[in-house]
């Protein structure tokens, strides 16, 4: 935990789980308290009522959430508290069946106060998969229970190598390149990406603060952690006001539930106008309404095809994984870490943040300085700067 959350002695630490998790959570607790945690809360939030609520409650009482799931993400804020969150889906296919735009009004588990806390930096988090049966045979529909479990942890092993010798050294390392290569990129202060292929054929403006980070974060305190276990991305800041062209998702996207296939969207003076899918198009449309920052984008990332996910072929249907295995955009609130603070105040704010895959091999990425030359940044997904 010292690579990922790094929970520190006396310190409060919050769990997100859900039900099929518990023992993973309590091995999470056992291992906070290792540390010197003063106390560990861990919260577990039930799709199935969830569930319950959108198909029975009275359709304008939907968007309200309980003050007190707000208040706890700012009283761990206040207390400069760790969070871990646990992702994966609990019961895959579950909403399935709810009326999409009942379903884009409820976004719980997610509360703004949440993003507050972690954009102000707050606390230290970090958020890693916690596999179910659920849902291992939404992922290896053509193996049994039993079976689609075990291949669950073995990939997932792989990808967050604990296959190695030392884990946390593999990371150390796997983190540096990264860094590295956010860095070279940063260097380049372009003005724009422009991604091209697969059905896509977007720019994104860059904010001439715009930096490029990877793998690690500090807390205001200046405390470090890893967001995200695992990681293979490195990321920036766009111009929110300057995204232009057409995209389509490389993969599917599961938004609380609902499993978003066959996404295209089209973003025109940095606002996205039109969103269509094979399914699940009303969920993101839903989403994309309920502010005004949150049609725009918050985040562009690049992942290169030297991570462990991609070249697995496996579709996880959990954003953590498969945002990690290919380049992705999201909508709504932009991260302050990855940019300059004279440009902070033009960022993108939302109270959502939705990523979605864009990248392939077949994509290629190329970087447009503010003079107009054209650098290539990803071909055939091995860097080119």
């Amino acid at each position: 935990m010292g690579h990922g959350a790094n929970v520190q002695p006396g310190q409060v630490v919050g769990i997100s789980s859900s039900p099929g998790k518990e023992e993973l959570s309590r091995a999470i607790a056992e291992a906070a308290y290792g540390r010197g945690a003063k106390y560990v809360d861990v919260v577990y939030f039930d799709p199935y009522v969830k569930h319950s609520r959108l198909l029975h409650a009275d359709t304008d009482t939907l968007g309200w959430v309980p003050p007190w799931i707000g208040q706890r993400m700012l009283d761990l804020g206040e207390l400069r508290a760790a969070n871990i969150s646990l992702s994966g889906p609990a019961a895959p296919g579950l909403m399935d069946d709810i009326d999409p735009l009942r379903a884009g009004k409820d976004r719980l588990p997610q509360v703004p106060e949440g993003l507050q806390v972690i954009h102000q930096g707050l606390i230290n988090w970090t958020v890693g998969p916690g596999p179910t049966p659920e849902w291992a045979q939404r992922v290896y529909p053509h193996l049994d229970r039993a079976a689609a479990y075990d291949r669950l942890w073995e990939e997932l092993g792989h990808v967050l190598r604990l296959d190695e010798p030392d884990p946390v050294a593999a990371w150390k390392k796997r983190s540096a390149d990264l860094i590295d290569t956010a860095d070279r990129l940063t260097e380049l202060r372009l003005d724009s990406l422009h991604f091209r292929g697969s059905g896509t054929d977007l720019t994104v403006g860059l904010l001439p603060g715009s930096l490029w980070i990877a793998a690690a974060m500090t807390t205001a305190d200046g405390l470090p952690f890893a967001p995200n276990l695992p990681s293979e991305e490195i990321f920036t800041t766009p111009d929110p006001v300057r995204t232009e062209g057409v995209v389509r998702a490389t993969r599917p996207l599961d938004v609380a539930g609902t499993v978003i296939s066959g996404l295209q969207a089209r973003f025109d003076g940095g606002r996205i106008t039109d969103i269509s899918a094979e399914s699940g198009a009303e969920i993101l449309a839903g989403r994309c309404a309920v502010d005004d920052g949150a049609s725009r984008l918050g985040e562009v990332a690049l992942v290169d095809a030297s991570g462990r996910i991609g070249p697995l072929g496996t579709v996880f249907y959990d954003t953590l994984l498969d945002e990690n295995a290919a380049s992705h955009i999201a909508v709504g609130a932009a991260y302050p870490d990855a940019v300059d603070e004279a440009d902070r105040e033009h960022m993108n704010r939302s109270g959502i943040h939705i990523d979605f895959m864009i990248g392939a091999p077949e994509v290629v990425v190329t970087g447009i300085t503010r003079e107009g030359t054209e650098i290539p940044v990803l071909v055939d997904g091995i860097w080119q700067i």
